[in-house]
Protein backbone atom coordinates (compact mmCIF):
# COMPACT_ATOMS: atom_id res chain seq x y z
CA UNK A 1 0.00 0.00 0.00
CA UNK A 2 1.15 3.42 -1.14
CA UNK A 3 2.51 5.44 2.35
CA UNK A 4 1.06 8.58 2.79
CA UNK A 5 3.59 11.55 2.31
CA UNK A 6 4.02 13.40 5.07
CA UNK A 7 5.64 17.16 6.01
CA UNK A 8 8.55 15.68 6.67
CA UNK A 9 9.63 13.81 3.84
CA UNK A 10 8.38 17.05 1.79
CA UNK A 11 10.49 19.16 4.05
CA UNK A 12 13.55 16.83 2.79
CA UNK A 13 12.59 17.12 -0.37
CA UNK A 14 12.81 20.09 -0.47
CA UNK A 15 16.09 20.92 1.11
CA UNK A 16 18.09 17.69 0.06
CA UNK A 17 18.50 16.47 3.46
CA UNK A 18 21.21 14.02 4.22
CA UNK A 19 21.02 10.51 6.04
CA UNK A 20 20.33 9.49 9.07
CA UNK A 21 23.98 10.10 10.62
CA UNK A 22 26.42 11.47 8.35
CA UNK A 23 30.20 9.87 8.78
CA UNK A 24 31.77 13.47 8.45
CA UNK A 25 31.39 15.88 11.46
CA UNK A 26 32.02 19.60 11.07
CA UNK A 27 35.44 20.31 9.85
CA UNK A 28 35.73 16.84 8.13
CA UNK A 29 36.42 14.97 10.77
CA UNK A 30 35.41 11.16 10.17
CA UNK A 31 33.44 9.94 13.16
CA UNK A 32 32.28 6.80 13.79
CA UNK A 33 28.55 5.80 14.63
CA UNK A 34 26.95 6.17 18.15
CA UNK A 35 24.34 2.98 18.16
CA UNK A 36 21.33 2.83 20.16
CA UNK A 37 21.44 -0.96 20.23
CA UNK A 38 23.73 -4.04 20.23
CA UNK A 39 23.06 -7.42 18.56
CA UNK A 40 23.11 -10.28 20.78
CA UNK A 41 26.81 -11.16 21.34
CA UNK A 42 28.38 -7.96 19.93
CA UNK A 43 31.49 -6.52 21.66
CA UNK A 44 30.43 -3.38 23.53
CA UNK A 45 30.98 -0.32 21.96
CA UNK A 46 34.91 0.94 22.51
CA UNK A 47 35.87 4.64 23.02
CA UNK A 48 36.61 6.65 19.77
CA UNK A 49 39.98 7.30 18.58
CA UNK A 50 38.86 10.60 16.44
CA UNK A 51 38.19 14.18 17.58
CA UNK A 52 35.65 16.98 16.67
CA UNK A 53 37.93 20.00 17.48
CA UNK A 54 35.79 22.10 15.37
CA UNK A 55 32.07 24.14 17.19
CA UNK A 56 29.61 21.62 15.88
CA UNK A 57 26.78 23.16 13.69
CA UNK A 58 23.98 22.21 16.95
CA UNK A 59 26.12 24.15 19.24
CA UNK A 60 26.59 27.23 16.55
CA UNK A 61 22.78 26.48 15.87
CA UNK A 62 21.43 26.46 19.52
CA UNK A 63 23.52 29.71 19.96
CA UNK A 64 24.95 27.79 23.11
CA UNK A 65 28.30 30.06 22.98
CA UNK A 66 26.07 33.30 23.79
CA UNK A 67 23.98 30.62 26.22
CA UNK A 68 27.05 30.60 29.01
CA UNK A 69 27.98 33.75 28.72
CA UNK A 70 24.53 34.46 30.31
CA UNK A 71 23.89 31.57 32.54
CA UNK A 72 26.69 30.84 34.65
CA UNK A 73 29.29 30.36 32.17
CA UNK A 74 30.73 26.54 33.20
CA UNK A 75 28.87 26.74 36.34
CA UNK A 76 25.37 26.48 33.89
CA UNK A 77 23.07 23.92 35.10
CA UNK A 78 24.89 23.90 38.97
CA UNK A 79 22.42 22.11 41.72
CA UNK A 80 20.72 20.17 39.25
CA UNK A 81 20.00 16.66 38.71
CA UNK A 82 19.06 15.47 34.63
CA UNK A 83 18.20 11.36 35.02
CA UNK A 84 18.99 9.56 32.07
CA UNK A 85 16.61 6.89 31.64
CA UNK A 86 18.52 4.92 28.59
CA UNK A 87 21.17 2.23 28.52
CA UNK A 88 22.69 3.51 31.12
CA UNK A 89 26.23 6.22 31.37
CA UNK A 90 29.72 5.37 31.72
CA UNK A 91 30.81 6.80 34.81
CA UNK A 92 34.04 6.69 33.83
CA UNK A 93 33.83 8.54 30.65
CA UNK A 94 36.61 11.79 31.36
CA UNK A 95 33.98 14.40 29.85
CA UNK A 96 31.17 13.31 32.87
CA UNK A 97 34.00 12.70 35.64
CA UNK A 98 32.59 13.02 38.91
CA UNK A 99 29.09 13.98 38.00
CA UNK A 100 27.45 11.19 37.30
CA UNK A 101 25.73 8.68 40.09
CA UNK A 102 23.54 5.60 38.95
CA UNK A 103 20.66 3.63 40.02
CA UNK A 104 21.70 0.06 40.50
CA UNK A 105 24.21 -0.91 37.77
CA UNK A 106 23.24 1.87 35.70
CA UNK A 107 26.94 3.40 35.83
CA UNK A 108 28.11 0.84 33.58
CA UNK A 109 26.87 1.18 29.50
CA UNK A 110 28.40 -1.75 26.71
CA UNK A 111 25.56 -0.11 24.14
CA UNK A 112 27.70 3.83 24.67
CA UNK A 113 24.01 5.48 23.53
CA UNK A 114 23.08 6.80 27.38
CA UNK A 115 26.53 8.56 27.91
CA UNK A 116 26.32 9.62 24.76
CA UNK A 117 22.92 11.44 25.34
CA UNK A 118 24.57 12.24 29.04
CA UNK A 119 27.52 14.31 27.28
CA UNK A 120 24.87 16.47 25.04
CA UNK A 121 23.75 17.05 28.21
CA UNK A 122 26.72 17.79 30.51
CA UNK A 123 29.73 16.88 29.04
CA UNK A 124 32.48 19.27 30.87
CA UNK A 125 34.44 21.30 28.18
CA UNK A 126 37.71 20.92 26.96
CA UNK A 127 40.66 23.26 26.21
CA UNK A 128 41.44 20.48 23.29
CA UNK A 129 37.96 20.23 21.71
CA UNK A 130 35.13 22.65 21.40
CA UNK A 131 32.50 20.32 22.05
CA UNK A 132 30.47 20.74 25.44
CA UNK A 133 27.15 19.59 27.05
CA UNK A 134 24.21 22.47 27.43
CA UNK A 135 24.62 22.84 31.38
CA UNK A 136 28.32 21.11 31.97
CA UNK A 137 27.62 21.63 35.89
CA UNK A 138 24.54 19.78 36.00
CA UNK A 139 24.73 16.28 37.71
CA UNK A 140 23.85 13.07 35.44
CA UNK A 141 21.77 10.38 37.26
CA UNK A 142 22.50 6.92 35.22
CA UNK A 143 19.05 4.80 35.01
CA UNK A 144 18.76 1.58 32.84
CA UNK A 145 15.45 2.20 30.59
CA UNK A 146 16.82 -0.95 28.41
CA UNK A 147 18.60 -4.50 28.91
CA UNK A 148 22.18 -4.48 28.47
CA UNK A 149 21.95 -4.59 24.75
CA UNK A 150 19.55 -1.01 23.93
CA UNK A 151 15.90 -3.19 24.47
CA UNK A 152 13.48 -0.97 25.99
CA UNK A 153 9.46 -2.33 26.81
CA UNK A 154 6.82 -0.55 28.48
CA UNK A 155 7.86 -1.74 32.17
CA UNK A 156 11.73 -1.35 31.56
CA UNK A 157 10.64 2.61 30.97
CA UNK A 158 7.80 2.67 33.52
CA UNK A 159 10.82 1.13 36.28
CA UNK A 160 13.32 4.08 35.05
CA UNK A 161 11.04 6.90 35.24
CA UNK A 162 9.90 5.12 38.76
CA UNK A 163 13.04 5.54 39.77
CA UNK A 164 14.59 8.28 37.96
CA UNK A 165 11.82 10.37 40.26
CA UNK A 166 12.18 8.67 43.68
CA UNK A 167 16.09 9.31 43.10
CA UNK A 168 14.73 13.39 43.24
CA UNK A 169 15.89 14.14 39.59
CA UNK A 170 14.20 17.45 38.34
CA UNK A 171 14.52 16.86 34.66
CA UNK A 172 14.53 13.64 32.96
CA UNK A 173 15.03 12.75 29.14
CA UNK A 174 13.80 9.12 28.10
CA UNK A 175 15.60 7.92 25.00
CA UNK A 176 13.48 4.78 23.99
CA UNK A 177 9.90 5.23 22.06
CA UNK A 178 8.13 2.61 21.81
CA UNK A 179 5.20 1.96 19.20
CA UNK A 180 2.52 0.69 22.47
CA UNK A 181 2.05 2.02 26.08
CA UNK A 182 1.24 0.77 29.18
CA UNK A 183 -1.04 1.47 32.14
CA UNK A 184 2.26 0.97 33.56
CA UNK A 185 3.58 3.41 32.18
CA UNK A 186 1.22 6.06 32.36
CA UNK A 187 1.30 5.82 35.91
CA UNK A 188 4.88 6.47 35.89
CA UNK A 189 4.88 9.40 34.43
CA UNK A 190 1.89 10.89 36.45
CA UNK A 191 4.28 9.59 39.81
CA UNK A 192 7.24 11.66 37.90
CA UNK A 193 4.88 15.07 37.89
CA UNK A 194 3.38 14.59 41.63
CA UNK A 195 7.66 14.27 42.44
CA UNK A 196 7.78 17.64 40.02
CA UNK A 197 10.17 16.48 37.83
CA UNK A 198 10.33 17.60 34.18
CA UNK A 199 9.75 14.57 32.01
CA UNK A 200 11.36 14.98 28.39
CA UNK A 201 10.98 12.10 25.71
CA UNK A 202 12.16 11.26 21.99
CA UNK A 203 8.60 12.23 19.86
CA UNK A 204 9.65 8.70 17.23
CA UNK A 205 12.06 6.23 17.55
CA UNK A 206 16.54 6.90 16.34
CA UNK A 207 16.99 5.90 13.11
CA UNK A 208 18.20 2.26 12.57
CA UNK A 209 17.87 1.11 9.19
CA UNK A 210 19.70 2.08 6.01
CA UNK A 211 18.71 5.62 4.70
CA UNK A 212 16.88 4.24 1.76
CA UNK A 213 14.40 2.31 4.16
CA UNK A 214 11.00 3.74 3.95
CA UNK A 215 9.98 4.80 7.33
CA UNK A 216 6.56 3.54 8.99
CA UNK A 217 3.82 5.50 8.88
CA UNK A 218 3.62 8.12 11.52
CA UNK A 219 2.44 7.67 14.77
CA UNK A 220 2.06 8.13 17.88
CA UNK A 221 4.70 7.04 20.33
CA UNK A 222 5.29 6.23 24.07
CA UNK A 223 6.07 8.15 26.71
CA UNK A 224 6.03 11.03 24.63
CA UNK A 225 2.65 10.79 23.78
CA UNK A 226 1.69 11.37 27.42
CA UNK A 227 0.15 14.56 28.55
CA UNK A 228 2.69 15.55 30.79
CA UNK A 229 5.69 14.74 28.70
CA UNK A 230 7.38 17.14 26.79
CA UNK A 231 8.27 15.56 23.60
CA UNK A 232 10.51 16.33 21.42
CA UNK A 233 11.51 16.15 17.36
CA UNK A 234 14.82 15.76 15.97
CA UNK A 235 15.92 18.52 13.07
CA UNK A 236 19.57 18.80 11.34
CA UNK A 237 20.99 22.05 9.90
CA UNK A 238 19.04 22.32 7.10
CA UNK A 239 15.64 22.14 9.58
CA UNK A 240 15.02 18.84 7.80
CA UNK A 241 15.19 14.92 8.82
CA UNK A 242 16.49 12.08 7.48
CA UNK A 243 14.10 10.42 4.90
CA UNK A 244 14.14 7.09 7.22
CA UNK A 245 13.05 8.90 10.13
CA UNK A 246 9.94 7.35 12.13
CA UNK A 247 7.91 10.37 12.48
CA UNK A 248 5.30 11.33 15.43
CA UNK A 249 1.84 12.40 14.90
CA UNK A 250 2.71 15.37 16.83
CA UNK A 251 5.31 16.86 19.16
CA UNK A 252 5.98 19.98 21.50
CA UNK A 253 9.74 20.96 20.59
CA UNK A 254 12.10 20.65 17.57
CA UNK A 255 16.03 20.66 18.45
CA UNK A 256 19.53 19.73 16.91
CA UNK A 257 19.01 15.85 16.57
CA UNK A 258 20.40 14.17 13.59
CA UNK A 259 24.57 14.51 12.73
CA UNK A 260 25.16 15.82 15.66
CA UNK A 261 28.59 15.40 17.89
CA UNK A 262 28.99 13.53 21.10
CA UNK A 263 31.01 11.43 23.65
CA UNK A 264 31.57 7.99 23.91
CA UNK A 265 31.90 5.54 27.01
CA UNK A 266 35.32 5.78 27.15
CA UNK A 267 38.11 7.69 25.93
CA UNK A 268 38.24 11.22 24.95
CA UNK A 269 37.20 10.96 21.34
CA UNK A 270 34.32 11.51 19.69
CA UNK A 271 31.08 9.83 17.73
CA UNK A 272 27.92 11.04 15.61
CA UNK A 273 24.46 10.52 16.01
CA UNK A 274 21.01 11.24 14.85
CA UNK A 275 18.05 10.82 16.30
CA UNK A 276 14.94 12.35 18.29
CA UNK A 277 16.66 11.04 21.65
CA UNK A 278 19.96 13.09 20.65
CA UNK A 279 17.27 16.17 20.52
CA UNK A 280 15.77 15.31 23.53
CA UNK A 281 18.71 15.60 25.26
CA UNK A 282 19.49 19.05 24.10
CA UNK A 283 16.13 19.75 25.44
CA UNK A 284 17.02 18.30 28.80
CA UNK A 285 19.96 20.23 28.97
CA UNK A 286 18.54 23.52 28.31
CA UNK A 287 15.44 22.60 30.88
CA UNK A 288 18.99 22.16 33.35
CA UNK A 289 19.68 25.30 32.50
CA UNK A 290 16.44 26.99 33.46
CA UNK A 291 15.51 24.91 36.22
CA UNK A 292 18.97 26.45 37.83
CA UNK A 293 18.79 29.97 36.67
CA UNK A 294 15.15 30.18 37.82
CA UNK A 295 15.06 27.79 41.12
CA UNK A 296 11.43 28.90 42.02
CA UNK A 297 9.59 27.39 38.94
CA UNK A 298 7.92 23.71 38.77
CA UNK A 299 8.34 21.43 36.14
CA UNK A 300 5.29 22.20 34.96
CA UNK A 301 6.35 25.91 34.57
CA UNK A 302 9.56 25.31 32.86
CA UNK A 303 7.89 23.20 30.52
CA UNK A 304 5.58 26.38 30.01
CA UNK A 305 8.79 28.19 29.62
CA UNK A 306 10.29 25.86 26.91
CA UNK A 307 7.79 26.18 25.14
CA UNK A 308 6.69 29.72 25.29
CA UNK A 309 10.39 30.67 24.11
CA UNK A 310 10.61 28.57 21.44
CA UNK A 311 11.37 29.78 17.85
CA UNK A 312 7.74 29.75 16.00
CA UNK A 313 7.59 27.48 13.55
CA UNK A 314 5.28 23.98 12.95
CA UNK A 315 6.77 22.76 15.34
CA UNK A 316 8.29 25.30 17.73
CA UNK A 317 12.09 24.98 17.84
CA UNK A 318 14.23 25.16 21.01
CA UNK A 319 16.07 29.08 21.80
CA UNK A 320 18.02 27.95 24.53
CA UNK A 321 18.83 31.85 25.81
CA UNK A 322 15.94 32.72 25.51
CA UNK A 323 14.72 30.43 28.04
CA UNK A 324 16.85 31.07 30.27
CA UNK A 325 17.18 35.28 29.99
CA UNK A 326 13.54 36.05 29.25
CA UNK A 327 12.01 38.06 31.64
CA UNK A 328 9.02 37.11 33.70
CA UNK A 329 6.03 38.99 34.84
CA UNK A 330 4.67 38.56 38.14
CA UNK A 331 5.40 35.68 40.69
CA UNK A 332 5.42 32.03 39.75
CA UNK A 333 1.99 30.54 40.24
CA UNK A 334 1.83 28.00 42.98
CA UNK A 335 -0.39 25.61 41.43
CA UNK A 336 0.49 23.12 39.24
CA UNK A 337 -2.62 22.25 37.78
CA UNK A 338 -4.07 21.97 34.56
CA UNK A 339 -5.60 26.02 35.00
CA UNK A 340 -1.95 27.32 35.37
CA UNK A 341 -1.48 29.68 32.57
CA UNK A 342 2.31 29.68 30.83
CA UNK A 343 5.03 32.05 31.86
CA UNK A 344 4.43 35.41 30.39
CA UNK A 345 7.24 37.39 28.89
CA UNK A 346 8.58 41.04 28.91
CA UNK A 347 6.92 43.22 26.19
CA UNK A 348 10.27 44.08 25.10
CA UNK A 349 11.81 40.82 23.28
CA UNK A 350 14.70 42.54 21.01
CA UNK A 351 17.12 39.87 22.81
CA UNK A 352 14.82 36.94 21.54
CA UNK A 353 14.05 37.65 18.53
CA UNK A 354 17.76 38.24 17.57
CA UNK A 355 18.94 35.12 19.09
CA UNK A 356 16.45 33.42 17.34
CA UNK A 357 17.57 35.40 14.30
CA UNK A 358 21.32 33.48 14.59
CA UNK A 359 19.34 30.15 15.42
CA UNK A 360 17.77 30.92 11.75
CA UNK A 361 20.74 31.57 10.04
CA UNK A 362 23.40 29.05 11.64
CA UNK A 363 21.24 25.91 11.81
CA UNK A 364 20.04 26.49 7.83
CA UNK A 365 23.80 27.36 7.25
CA UNK A 366 21.44 28.63 3.82
CA UNK A 367 18.99 31.08 5.35
CA UNK A 368 17.24 31.92 2.39
CA UNK A 369 16.92 28.22 1.18
CA UNK A 370 15.79 27.20 4.76
CA UNK A 371 12.81 29.77 5.12
CA UNK A 372 11.98 28.96 1.87
CA UNK A 373 11.51 25.29 2.13
CA UNK A 374 9.72 25.87 5.53
CA UNK A 375 6.94 28.54 4.04
CA UNK A 376 6.60 25.86 1.19
CA UNK A 377 5.49 22.81 3.75
CA UNK A 378 2.16 23.79 5.82
CA UNK A 379 1.35 21.63 8.30
CA UNK A 380 -1.96 21.53 10.26
CA UNK A 381 -1.84 21.68 13.90
CA UNK A 382 -3.69 19.85 16.33
CA UNK A 383 -3.60 20.84 20.19
CA UNK A 384 -2.49 18.63 22.64
CA UNK A 385 -2.06 19.80 26.56
CA UNK A 386 1.52 20.33 27.85
CA UNK A 387 2.05 20.54 31.82
CA UNK A 388 1.59 23.92 32.78
CA UNK A 389 -1.29 24.45 30.46
CA UNK A 390 1.19 24.78 26.74
CA UNK A 391 -0.60 23.16 23.41
CA UNK A 392 1.94 20.90 21.60
CA UNK A 393 1.68 20.78 17.38
CA UNK A 394 0.33 17.75 15.13
CA UNK A 395 2.58 16.79 12.45
CA UNK A 396 -0.42 16.25 9.64
CA UNK A 397 -0.64 14.73 6.69
CA UNK A 398 -1.62 16.33 2.90
CA UNK A 399 -5.36 15.32 2.58
CA UNK A 400 -5.62 14.59 6.00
Amino acid sequence: MKRPVSVLTLALTALGGPAAAAPLADGGVNLPVIPSARAAGASCTAGSSAVAKAVPWEQRSLGLARVWRTAGGSRGGAGVTVAVVDTGVAAQAPALAGRVTSVGAADGDCVGHGTFVAGLIAAAPSRQVRFAGVASAARVLAVRGTDTRGTATAASLASGIRSAAQAGAEVIVVSPALAQGSAELTAAVAYAAKRDALLIAAAAPDPTGPATASPPPPRDYWPASEPRVLSVLDLDAKGSRPANAPSPLRADLAAPGDGVVGIGPSGKGHYIGSGASLAAAYVAGTAALVRSAHPDLTAAQTAARLRGTAYPSDVPRLDPYAAVTAIRTGAAPKDDGPQEPPVRLASDASARTASHRALAMAAAGVAVGLGVAWAAVIVRLRSRRLPGGGRGGELGQPGA
